[in-house]
């Protein structure tokens, strides 16, 4: 058998499996209702990270059942059928586990030397329990869609950036700056992005079932999707055309003629999903569609999408370019978009727009709400993902305090965030990012001190993925030059080869 320090593989094992099931036991048999609420969050945060590292110990379980030809041993076609064989764990969860196994494990050649994982700095993280399954997943999948023709010198710094940047975030902003990075790393989209795009578009529709159901898959190219979010915006929103509720206005929401009143209560008795709200908006639309008696004269709809993108995108029409919805589409498709319809179009650049009121309005206008659309793109509170057709026009100091209506001092925020803020406990608190900072000028909002005992201001990036890139760029390179540092002082601090005759002097260089 062998040892490790002179214990024998399996009792260690063994041991360290009893301490974790008495540490959990002992977890679950707690009574937790003496605990502060700061405190509550703190074991929260060291439970979550022991569980992200326990994620580790399963790969090099899979790792060692797939080098020892396990699965084949004990009758099982693959290591996914032993998983759920032995674990009784669904078919899906296997493939989860053994998919980031292959990607975060260490496998060995057939020598016995490691082999470095295929996404070594994600590894890490997941060892250091900053991270887990699904920021992997999420950085996996970012990477899965580089094109082969970028450098892998490129790749392994994208990878690098992102296990940094998850090491941070959510795995929402990890994918969502995957979009960002993807775009430099093939700003002009002409590596694969438009192949795979022309390929992959498409509607399928199976076969009605037993209920008369059609089932509707396949992908929809970013041109398409803009085109449909503004329609999905009004149609679906929640007391809208509604088949199990007589009273459900019809229809468009923003439409003058819908009783806003109606509206609010046929939203109070709304249980739909959003897929089911979602469905029967575009049937409502399809429906408004073929009564209207344009589909004979008029090829397509008019877009409506707000898209936003700079001035240096539009002057190179290169990287991707945002709609009010959230959604993402290449700049040259957002130029062609432009071109065959009438969207609007945001940049930024507002001079000479009427965007300061001071207090002689209340009610932000149409151009600040456009500036806003453009500047902010959606919920202002850290970690919402709400887009900005989402969202209401806010005064970031509340306009029954001396609040102003000037676009400096106004924010996007969905309902749900806006009744956050207040003045009694666990009330949120915002204000904006003073000159000098990094992010001077954008929303901050201060958590109350249950979810934060300091109170640190805090900005939503969910939004704005190029800030998290450049974020994590910046530790990934401070995190390369100190361990370049380190390995120069090691070097430095290394003792000088002996003498081959013993002595303690270097040995003289080879003549040139």
């Amino acid at each position: 058998m062998s040892t490790i320090s002179g214990v024998g593989v399996s009792e260690q094992v063994r041991g360290h499996l009893y301490a974790l099931a008495g540490a959990v036991e002992g977890l679950c048999e707690c009574d937790l209702t003496g605990l502060p609420d700061s405190e509550l969050t703190t074991v929260m945060q060291q439970a979550e990270k022991s569980l992200r590292q326990a994620s580790v110990v399963g790969h090099k379980l899979i790792v060692e059942a797939v080098e020892r030809s396990l699965p084949g041993t004990l009758g099982h076609r693959s290591v996914n059928k032993l998983l759920v064989g032995v674990l009784r764990i669904s078919a899906a969860d296997a493939s989860a586990r053994v998919t980031a196994a292959k990607s975060l494990g260490t496998w060995h050649a057939i020598s016995g030397e490691s082999l470095p994982a295929d996404l070594p700095e994600t590894a890490q993280a997941q060892r250091d329990g900053d991270i887990g399954a699904d920021h992997c997943r999420a950085v996996r999948d970012v990477i899965r869609k580089i094109p082969h023709a970028v450098p892998a010198s490129d790749v392994e710094a994208a990878e690098q950036i992102l296990a940094e940047l998850a090491r941070a975030g959510t795995p929402e902003d990890v994918e969502n700056a995957g979009h960002e990075l993807l775009a430099y790393l093939n700003p002009d989209g002409d590596l694969a992005d438009d192949r795979d795009r022309k390929r992959l578009r498409g509607i399928r529709f199976g076969r009605q079932d037993k209920n008369l159901m059609t089932p509707i898959s396949g992908h929809l190219d970013p041109e398409t999707r803009a085109l449909l979010e503004p329609i999905l915006a009004k149609w679906a929103r929640p007391g809208m055309n509604n088949p199990d509720d007589p009273a459900s206005p019809t229809g468009d929401a923003e439409h003058p003629n819908v009783d806003r009143d109606r509206l609010a209560a046929a939203a109070g008795r709304d249980t739909r999903t959003a897929a089911q709200r979602n469905h029967d908006a575009v049937k409502e639309a399809l429906r408004a569609l073929l009564g209207s008696g344009v589909l004979g004269s008029h090829r397509g709809l008019p877009a409506t999408a707000i898209i936003t993108m700079t001035l240096d995108q539009l002057e190179h029409a290169t990287g991707v370019a945002t709609t009010a919805s959230g959604g993402i589409l290449p700049i040259k498709d957002a130029l062609k978009l432009a071109e065959q319809a009438h969207p609007v179009l945001v940049l930024f650049d507002h001079n000479g727009r009427p965007l300061h009121f001071g207090r002689s309005k209340r009610l932000a206008t149409a151009d600040q709400r456009l500036a806003l659309i453009a500047a902010d793109r959606g919920c202002t509170r850290p970690g919402c993902d709400a887009p900005a057709t989402m969202t209401a026009v806010h005064h970031v100091r509340d306009w029954s305090k001396g609040g102003a209506t000037d676009i400096r001092v106004l924010t996007l925020g969905c309902d749900a965030c806006h009744a956050l803020i207040h003045d009694g406990p666990g009330g949120w608190q915002t204000q904006t990012a003073p000159k000098g900072t990094e992010y001077a000028g954008r929303t901050e909002w201060i958590p109350p001190p249950h979810i934060d005992p300091e109170q640190k201001p805090r900005i939503n990036h969910r939004h704005h993925p190029k800030e998290l890139l450049d974020r994590a760029r910046r530790k990934a390179q401070a995190r390369n030059e100190t361990d370049a540092r380190k390995r120069r002082d090691d070097h430095q601090r290394r003792p000088p080869p002996a003498r081959e005759d013993g002595g303690d002097s270097p040995r003289p260089s080879r003549p040139a």
